[in-house]
């Protein structure tokens, strides 16, 4: 929850900045899973197409989605497919904003696939991407007291995630080579769970009045400021096309 709460916030500070009040938004999101920031986004009046090779995320959106008002289905479109073939589904230039949140992390060589992202953007449009913090791997087992996985984790950018799954991470300088090399270069980044990447996934929000909203100006404030936006877990890159 926090994760999506922190990211929706900084999406929409980027939409704003970059696009006219009011325009509907061609919106592309690659690897939607639950589908949240795409539900979001299409009750906010924007056109959203979402790339899902996962048919049980998928089912669960169309569930979802089931329950909207004919206006915002209409404004849904979903594609079975791969992150990494974009190129058999959509034209150049198709999408105003290109979502691809926690999906690096499974692809082994991130850099064609970002290729074909940055394909599919028109120009000056915005790409989103919610990437692992290979710089900062070594934090979780630390602040957990496992000192031996926070050594191993300085020397490598794999790490097993909350799944189960091994998986990698990402360096904000590598990434930002690359989104230079492929016509959108980083226009700004964001850190995302500075303090509560060690929180367990079944914690429920605090009990005492206004201790939610407290904790996220606290992590919204972190993940824009130096240097702690840098020790975050995820961080969240915006590209603009050339």
């Amino acid at each position: 929850m926090v994760r999506q709460e922190l990211v929706a916030r900084q999406l929409d500070e980027q939409i704003t900045a970059r696009f006219p009040v009011g325009r509907r938004l061609r919106v592309l999101d690659v690897g939607l899973g639950q589908g949240t920031q795409a539900l979001r986004l299409a009750r906010g009046g924007h056109a959203v197409t979402g790339l899902e090779s996962d048919p049980a995320m998928l089912a669960a959106v169309e569930e979802t989605l089931a329950g909207e008002p004919e206006g915002i289905r209409e404004r849904v479109r979903l594609v079975t497919g791969d992150g990494r073939e974009t190129g058999r589904h959509f034209e150049p230039g198709s999408f105003d904003v290109v979502l691809c949140h926690g999906v690096l992390m499974y692809v082994d060589d991130p850099d064609a696939m970002l290729a074909g992202l940055a394909r599919v953007l028109a120009p000056g449009g915005l790409l989103s991407l919610l990437v692992r913090n290979a710089d900062a791997l070594a934090m979780r087992p630390g602040l957990a007291g496992d000192w031996e996985g926070a050594l191993d984790a300085f020397a490598t950018t794999a790490y097993t995630n909350r799944l189960g799954l091994r998986v990698r991470a990402d360096r904000r300088e590598t990434l930002t080579a690359t989104l230079t090399a492929i016509g959108v270069p980083l226009h700004t980044w964001y850190g995302v769970r500075v303090f509560t990447d060690t929180a367990a996934d079944e914690a429920v929000p605090p009990p005492e009045p206004g201790a939610l909203d407290r904790l996220l100006a606290a992590e919204d404030r972190a993940g824009r400021t130096d240097p702690y936006r840098s020790v975050a877990a995820l961080l969240h890159l915006c590209g603009v096309r050339d």
